[in-house]
């Protein structure tokens, strides 16, 4: 484009501009109002999302961004119409990079429609624990394009949303309360009764383990060295671990103090003519 060809004019504090000169100050006067309205549109909006409570930070952020986008093309439609581009060609020139721009960065496009989706569906928020496939942890951060997760020994994984999207996801955080799956071998010889009873006097003295709902306890199978005893005990979802803990140590101490074993795997050994054996081995002596 030939700037020289552009007949802008106007008139300012008296004087007269005309020609490049007027299409370059107005130019540089509308990038600089754009930029005033548009930081004050952005402190309005940011004021307005930080008193709403049915919003998040997830949201806030991807709202901010999106008046930010909106913002700059509607400064650069105005820019290239006082150099005289036609709105028509405007959009004719978006739509062919658009284009361009979908087909070479298709997979960048899936992680912001999996990004998209995520704000809109709220599957999780910041701060929740989550498994993504084999990935596991508390989410730090939400963008349009990744996912930022901090593992328990404190790695940093970042997801794509697009692989998020469509994977099985796993949000332990959504609901208050968790149940613990425990399970504990006794040995054949045990007292069973004895030994769930031993089990649910732990559980009434666990600070952390609640007692609405009750704590299930009962016979969950026969291992080939022990008998499996399966509790399932409710605890606050930020109390999972520790309360996890506190029932593998308690019923250890518990069963030691009454009496219950909790054997090693055995093997019993039968072997077939035994007699003939010894006198074979002997005979080599």
């Amino acid at each position: 484009m030939d700037i020289n060809k552009v007949n802008n004019s106007f008139v300012l504090f008296g004087h007269e501009f005309s020609g490049p000169l007027a299409t370059v100050i107005s130019i540089g006067m509308i990038i600089l109002g754009g930029i005033i309205a548009l930081g004050i549109i952005l402190f309005i909006t940011k004021h307005i999302l930080k008193k709403s409570r049915h919003i998040d930070d997830m949201l806030n952020t991807f709202f901010i961004n999106l008046v930010k986008v909106a913002g700059i093309i509607i400064i650069v439609a105005i820019c290239l119409d006082r150099l005289g581009v036609g709105i028509g060609t405007i959009v004719t020139v978006l739509g062919a990079a658009g284009a361009a721009i979908a087909l070479a960065l298709k997979d960048s496009l899936a992680n912001v429609a999996g990004g998209l989706m995520i704000i809109i569906t709220q599957p999780f928020k910041k701060g929740d624990l989550i498994k993504v496939g084999e990935y596991r942890g508390r989410v730090q951060e939400i963008d349009l394009f990744l996912t930022t997760l901090r593992t328990l020994n404190y790695q940093i994984i970042t997801v794509p949303n697009g692989l998020i999207n469509t994977s099985i996801l796993v949000n332990e955080s959504r609901e208050e309360r968790r149940r613990v799956d425990l399970e504990f071998g006794i040995s054949y010889n045990s007292d069973i009764e004895k030994a769930k009873d031993l089990i649910r006097s732990v559980c009434k003295a666990g600070p952390l383990v609640l007692h609405e709902p009750e704590p299930s306890i009962g016979v969950a199978r026969h291992d080939d060295s022990a008998v499996v005893i399966e509790a399932l005990v409710w605890c606050r979802t930020e109390d999972f671990f520790a309360t996890e803990y506190y029932m593998k140590e308690a019923v250890k101490k518990a069963f030691d103090e009454g009496g219950i074993d909790i054997p090693f795997p055995q093997m019993d050994l039968h072997i077939k003519g035994g007699e003939n054996v010894d006198k074979e081995a002997a005979h080599r002596c």
